[in-house]
């Protein structure tokens, strides 16, 4: 199944979550609500996504004087991805690390660390920034706004679910049906939130094997992309970088790999599989 199918069916699936919650409320005016809310809470953070994240990571912008073969990969990539050259940025930190923001193609952005420069190749590097700007490319800043939204909603809800079933709104009959009562919205407010979570995970977890695929596209140099890989996610192990967890799901690796935690609620996948699939690409 191709990333793009997947991540169709995930918001699908997003979708339905909701769906499913909001009957379990009995009524579609919570749904409303929510949704209303949610979107207005997202909208403003999808708009300044790379002004919001580039400061907090006191990103700074590099001049092509100041980092001309830099400046020149960007071009040359941005230009096989038939998109805009994006912006470049450096982020004042040693832990080998790289994003890429921005709400669309024309308004793009790749930021790359201090220490990403200092450990590897000019091959890998460049493999690093196909992978970024293939996000951009993929429009996933939208994708993932859109499953901010919907999660939004469902986490809306799920606190809707919570306090109807403990004020025992959700025992009442309305005009729509009955609602879920007190151990049905307890049960709803508990596990819809870590069924969206997990879906938003695996939407970000598709999102970085379609990057890793646009990237060795545009680079036509998979077995590069692969080798930073391998390194950065060595580095990230003994490096600690200084990471908002809520953007981790930004960064080309996990800057919390070094912390154990289950691959369900990863937002990125094994760095051992995604090399394994650029591998495969390289002998295909």
């Amino acid at each position: 199944m191709t990333s793009q199918i997947k991540t169709a069916l995930l918001l699908g699936l997003l979708t339905v979550l909701i769906l499913a919650v909001g009957q379990a409320l009995g009524g579609r005016g919570g749904l409303v609500i929510a949704f209303v809310f949610a979107m207005l809470m997202n909208v403003g953070s999808y708009w300044f996504s790379d002004k919001i994240v580039l400061s907090m990571y006191g990103a700074q912008e590099l001049a092509p004087g100041d980092a001309p073969a830099l400046h020149t990969m960007v071009e040359e990539l941005a230009r096989n991805a038939g998109i805009p050259k994006p912006r470049v940025m450096i982020v004042p930190q040693e832990a080998p690390n790289a994003f890429a923001t921005g709400r669309n193609p024309e308004h793009g952005v790749v930021a790359v660390t201090e220490g990403i420069l200092r450990v590897l190749s000019p091959e890998e590097l460049r493999g690093v920034l196909a992978h970024e700007i293939g996000h951009i490319r993929n429009r996933d800043i939208l994708v993932q706004s859109i499953a901010a939204v919907l999660g939004g909603v469902v986490m809306m809800l799920a606190n809707m679910a919570q306090w109807a079933a403990i004020f025992g709104g959700g025992s009442r009959d309305n005009e729509e049906g009955g609602g879920p009562g007190l151990l049905g919205g307890l049960l709803v407010a508990i596990l819809a939130p870590i069924a969206a979570s997990l879906i938003q995970m695996a939407i970000s977890r598709s999102r970085e094997y379609l990057a890793d695929a646009t990237g060795a596209q545009i680079s036509g140099a998979p077995l590069a992309l692969a080798g930073a890989l391998g390194k950065l996610d060595a580095y990230a192990r003994q490096i600690p970088m200084q990471a908002n967890p809520a953007t981790e799901n930004m960064f080309i690796v996990n800057p919390f790999s070094g912390m154990s935690m289950a691959s369900l609620f990863s937002t990125h996948p094994s760095t051992e599989d995604r090399i394994r699939r650029l591998r495969q690409m390289a002998g295909a």
